[in-house]
């Protein structure tokens, strides 16, 4: 039985580990639902959570103390959200031919993609589940693996199928900030291919999809099909869904409220029990 790697990537502002366990619990729980068998879905994935965060974060701390903390300036507690929300997207874009930040915030998943390989094989379907600038993050990679230029992804094994993003077969975004990185562009008409094209090399006739979750009220996610022509085509689907209980829904603050969003872990579940079904049919 193959089971399908998953790689979590979190988004904008400080996450601890551990970020990603309201989102596990709620995916393995709506995909036993899916199945109709409970504990099924133990069987079925195996779930990397990314933490890329703490490359930025020392420095990102620093800042506040010298900048804010000291000089005992107002508002510090929104202060502290601009600085580790808002430095975060900034300190990532590469700066000239000096892309150490942004090769260092992948090489977190350069790492996550090994250890989902090691565990399951080096042809294991992977599936990417990412929230708000984790969704760009994961959308520059593949794109770097897919369409390799002057910049050389680095790949810890590159005998491994997985590790090079052959078997990337789904990619669940939420909260997206991706539409706003297409002002840094004349032309954003070259989304990333999901499933990867190399994807029927291994499991031929598997259809795989890119689907979007956003929320009216969360003023940092955003609908990705009406970008540009080829993201209408690239993206299968995208979705509304009110993040966040009763007290975040409503506002801004729904931005933080998706991990645990049960139409959006159902959809999630549904997409992952065809592809499992179908990668074990035989």
């Amino acid at each position: 039985m193959t089971r399908i790697a998953v790689m979590v990537i979190h988004g904008l502002g400080m996450r601890k580990d551990g970020y990603a366990d309201k989102l596990i619990a709620c995916l393995h729980k709506e995909l036993d639902k899916v199945m109709v068998l409970p504990g099924a879905s133990k069987q079925m994935l195996d779930i990397e959570p990314v933490y890329w965060a703490d490359v930025f974060e020392e420095r990102e701390e620093a800042l506040f103390q010298q900048l804010v903390s000291s000089p005992g300036l107002n508002f510090q507690a929104l202060r502290r959200f601009v600085i580790h929300y808002l430095a975060d997207a900034v300190a990532y874009q590469p700066v000239e031919n000096q892309g150490h930040n942004y090769d260092a915030v992948h090489r977190t998943l350069n790492q996550a993609m090994h250890t989902l390989s090691q565990r399951n094989g080096p042809e294991a379907p992977l599936c990417v589940v990412a929230h708000s600038l984790g969704a760009v993050i994961a959308s520059n990679f593949f794109y770097d693996l897919q369409y390799p230029s002057s910049r050389i992804p680095e790949v810890v094994d590159v005998n491994s199928a997985l590790e090079r993003g052959d078997t990337l077969t789904n990619f669940y975004s939420f909260g997206t900030t991706l539409p706003l990185w297409s002002l840094r562009y004349h032309d954003f008409s070259c989304p990333i291919q999901v499933p990867s094209s190399h994807v029927n090399q291994y499991y031929a006739g598997l259809e795989g999809e890119w689907v979007n979750f956003y929320d009216r009220d969360d003023i940092l996610g955003y609908p990705l099909r009406p970008i540009d022509p080829a993201y209408e085509k690239a993206v299968k689907e995208d979705i509304e869904v009110n993040s966040g209980g009763v007290a975040m829904s409503w506002n801004p603050l729904s931005h933080g409220g998706y991990f645990s969003n049960r139409n959006m872990n159902r959809r999630i579940a549904q997409g992952l029990a065809r592809t499992w079904t179908w990668i074990n049919r035989s």
